[in-house]
C-alpha cells in the first residue's frame, strides 16, 4: 500500500493513506449506489484484512462516492442467484456467510473503524455504519432497514443494529422500514455526531486524526477489549478488563503516557 495523499483507483473502491496513517477506503460504484455486491464485498473484505497488519495505517475511515452511502445488498445478483438447482440456497448461503465476515472484519481489526456517512444507508448498509466503531453523519444523511417492506427481514442488519441502539429503536426502524433522519439517527445512538454536508470529510478527518495521534498499541488493546467484555457478566467482564489493565500497565507507551503527563509534555509513543 502506498503512503501517498493521492487516492489510487481500483475497481470499486479508492484507496488513499494520508501521512496521519489514515487509510480512507471510499465505495465508488455510483450505479449500483454502494450495493453491497459480491464485487464490493470482496474488495472491501481485502483492505480491511489488509489494513490490519499494516503498520502504517492507524485508523480505518470507510466514505462513499455519489448519492447513496450503501444501498445494502445488490438485490439485482440476489434474484439472479435463484436461477439453479437448489432454488439459490448454497448461493444465498455463501452470499449472507460474506458479509456476515466483512462485519466481523471491521468489528475485529485492531484499528479503529470510522464511518463517514453521506446519503442513504439502507438494509446491509445501515448495518455497515453499525458496525463501525464510530460514525459521523451529514445533516442529509438517511437510514433505513427497509427489509420487512419486500418480505426480507433485516436480520443480520438487526445483530449490529441492536448492539448500538435500544431495543426499542432497533425494532422500530427494523418492523416499519421506515426512513430515519441523521437528527434522529444521532439521538439513538447509531450515529457519534451530524454535521453539516459540505464539513462531513473534514469532520470526519479530524476526528480520524486525533485518534491516529494514540499509542496504536492502545487503541488496539481498548477495541479489542471493549468488544469483549460487553458479552460478558459484570463480574467477569471487571476481571477481565482488570487483567488487561494491568498486562496495559506493563508496556513501554503506558509507562512512557504517565512520564509524559506527569512530566507535562507530549508522549513519543513507541506503539508497543
Amino acid at each position: 500500500m502506498t503512503n501517498t495523499s493521492d487516492p489510487i483507483q481500483q475497481d470499486l473502491l479508492t484507496q488513499e493513506l494520508t501521512q496521519d496513517g489514515i487509510l480512507r477506503l471510499t465505495m465508488n460504484d455510483k450505479k449500483r449506489r454502494n450495493a453491497l455486491s459480491e464485487e464490493m464485498m470482496a474488495d472491501l473484505s481485502e483492505s480491511i484484512n489488509q489494513a490490519s497488519t499494516n503498520n502504517a495505517v492507524r485508523v480505518i475511515v470507510i466514505a462513499a462516492n455519489g448519492p447513496a452511502f450503501c444501498s445494502g445488498h445488490d438485490l439485482k445478483q440476489m434474484s439472479a442467484g435463484r436461477n439453479s438447482a437448489d432454488n439459490g440456497h448454497k448461493y444465498f448461503t455463501e452470499a449472507f456467510s460474506m458479509c456476515s465476515a466483512l462485519m466481523q472484519l471491521i468489528t475485529n481489526n485492531p484499528k479503529p473503524v470510522i464511518a463517514e456517512v453521506s446519503g442513504v444507508a439502507a438494509a446491509a448498509g445501515c448495518q455497515l455504519v453499525a458496525c463501525c466503531d464510530l460514525a459521523i453523519a451529514s445533516e442529509s444523511a438517511r437510514f433505513v432497514t427497509p427489509g420487512v417492506n419486500i418480505g426480507l427481514f433485516c436480520s443480520t442488519p438487526m445483530v449490529a443494529l441492536s448492539r448500538n441502539v435500544s431495543n426499542k429503536a432497533a425494532m422500530e426502524m427494523l418492523l416499519t422500514g421506515e426512513m430515519v433522519d441523521s437528527e434522529k439517527a444521532e439521538h439513538i445512538g447509531l450515529v457519534n455526531r451530524v454535521v453539516e454536508d459540505n464539513n462531513l470529510t473534514e469532520s470526519t478527518m479530524t476526528m480520524a486524526k486525533l485518534i491516529a495521534s494514540k499509542s496504536s498499541m492502545t487503541l488496539k488493546t481498548g477495541k479489542q477489549a471493549f468488544y469483549k467484555q460487553k458479552e460478558m457478566s459484570l463480574s467477569d467482564a471487571y476481571d477481565y478488563t482488570s487483567s488487561v489493565m494491568v498486562e496495559n500497565m506493563l508496556k513501554i507507551d503506558a509507562q512512557e503516557g504517565i512520564d509524559a503527563f506527569i512530566e507535562k509534555r507530549q508522549p513519543i509513543w513507541q506503539n508497543e
